[in-house]
């Protein structure tokens, strides 16, 4: 018999034959692990057990096998209603909220129990009182149903990596580029992160995919506290969310389990290294009970719970001309720019003040020899009589002056003659100058062109 915890070593190729154990070791009995199965015990059996004493013992089985649990017939515990001082638990899983089984204690052994997967989780619990004998109990592995039609599981690769320092990555993405295994294999692997002595580690899952996803019997990420073994296993993921894992002892491990049919599954994990408060020498306090190495912050990477390490932290960018500019330099530009506004103020104000020119064009046309008002206005300004059929177009420009009002007029008038016949049209130019009363000075131009 062997008491305590005890951890058979794994098979070179990682083949889980016996990872099974006990909590707290040395206080819950004797564990005995075969080959293919074991027994345990409960404290001092087959004598009374101790008062106020809780076991746990997780029972694991290598991939597409499942466990036969038996209690042997020399058993007594403490009764009582609905068990609810001393008692065993059996649960269908690793943790302790895992479906349970059962709920056991008096003097009738349980029955025999077979769990679904790979797992199994027993927890004894004895209160102050009336002790009894205990139990003993034995389990088998034996092949999963689930998988009958696939035979037989081929050995599986080497496939394990060391890490360590302040931060890290722990990567599905090594397994095939450090050619631990083929695409086509299944793999059992496992990263073991160490940090140094008296910190801790946090993990934080960055990418994660389940191939299988929901089926943690064809794949998973296992997180372990302290050592691989079942009874350190701290989270076991297989759905389709990981969350992040604080863990509280300076050795951590990642497994990936991924059958044939899932190496698709992948993940990314960054593990930060931490101390506890109070923050000493050169390390970055995370306002979450962190002390972290100061060389992780503003390293463009969260390291904390929350982004403390990554808040009022300049942006890491390629120095700008601006960069290079003294007092000297950005004075004078501040004078240019200066002068270029002004400059421009000028050039408006101008603009402004110069004599605006408005164009008044008017149109007449005569019908059957009888003259419009309109042509009647034009022929009193040119002083020229246009004969009928021809047509007239009269072109008044006026200016004003810089207040506004009207300073000077002058009005172009273009007479256009369709004669009876097209062999040619004449323009007559009549510029007449308003300006001192009385003045009425004419200019007469003819041009002849084809218009």
């Amino acid at each position: 018999e062997i008491h305590g915890k005890e951890m058979l070593e794994l098979c070179h190729c990682c083949l889980v034959t016996n990872n099974s154990g006990v909590t707290p070791s040395g206080q819950c009995g004797a564990w005995v692990k075969e080959p293919e199965g074991g027994h345990f015990t409960s404290p001092n059996y087959p004598e009374k057990y101790p008062p106020e004493r809780e076991c746990i013992y997780i029972i694991e089985a290598s991939p597409r096998q499942c466990i036969d649990l038996f209690f042997d017939e020399k058993y007594s515990i403490e009764p009582s209603w609905d068990c609810k001082f001393d008692h065993i638990e059996v649960r269908d899983g690793p943790f302790g909220f895992s479906p349970i089984i059962g709920r056991y204690c008096g003097r009738e052994s349980p029955m025999y129990v077979r769990s679904s997967g790979r797992y199994l989780y027993i927890k004894f619990v004895a209160d102050g009182e009336l002790e009894a004998i205990g139990f003993s109990a034995r389990y088998n592995f034996t092949p999963d149903p689930e998988f009958k039609g696939l035979g037989e599981l081929p050995a599986l690769p080497f496939c394990e990596f060391e890490l360590s320092g302040p931060e890290g990555f722990v990567e599905s993405t090594q397994i095939t580029r450090e050619k631990r295994a083929l695409p086509t294999e299944a793999v059992d692997c496992r990263w073991y992160v160490r940090a140094p002595p008296r910190a801790k580690i946090y993990m934080r899952f960055l990418e994660y995919e389940m191939h299988n996803s929901n089926e943690c019997k064809r794949n998973f990420v296992a997180i372990y506290d302290g050592s691989s073994s079942v009874e350190h296993l701290k989270n076991k993921f297989c759905s389709t969310v990981a969350n992040d894992v604080m863990l509280t002892s300076s050795l951590g491990v990642v497994r990936l389990w991924a059958d044939e049919g899932s190496r698709k599954s992948k993940f990314k994990i960054l593990f930060t290294t931490f101390l506890d408060p109070p923050c000493e020498g050169d390390t970055f306090f995370c306002h979450s009970n962190m002390c972290i190495n100061h060389t992780l912050v503003c390293n463009g990477i969260q390291n904390c719970v929350y982004p403390w390490d990554e808040n009022h932290c300049k942006e890491k960018r390629k120095p700008s001309i601006l960069d290079s500019l003294d007092n000297t330099n950005i004075t004078i530009i501040a004078v240019t720019c200066g002068l270029v506004v002004i400059l421009l103020i000028i050039s408006v104000i101008i603009q402004v003040k110069q004599p605006r020119k408005k164009y008044i064009i008017r149109r007449f046309t005569l019908s059957d020899g009888t003259p419009t008002s309109g042509f009647q206005q034009a022929s009193r300004l040119s002083h020229h009589t246009t004969p009928a059929g021809h047509r007239n177009i009269l072109a008044m420009k006026h200016s004003y002056s810089q207040d506004g009002g009207e300073g000077y007029r002058e009005a172009d008038d273009f007479m256009i003659y369709e004669g009876p016949t097209t062999s040619g049209h004449h323009i007559h130019h009549h510029q007449i100058h308003h300006g001192m009363p009385g003045l009425d000075h004419t200019v007469h131009r003819t041009l002849s062109n084809d218009f």
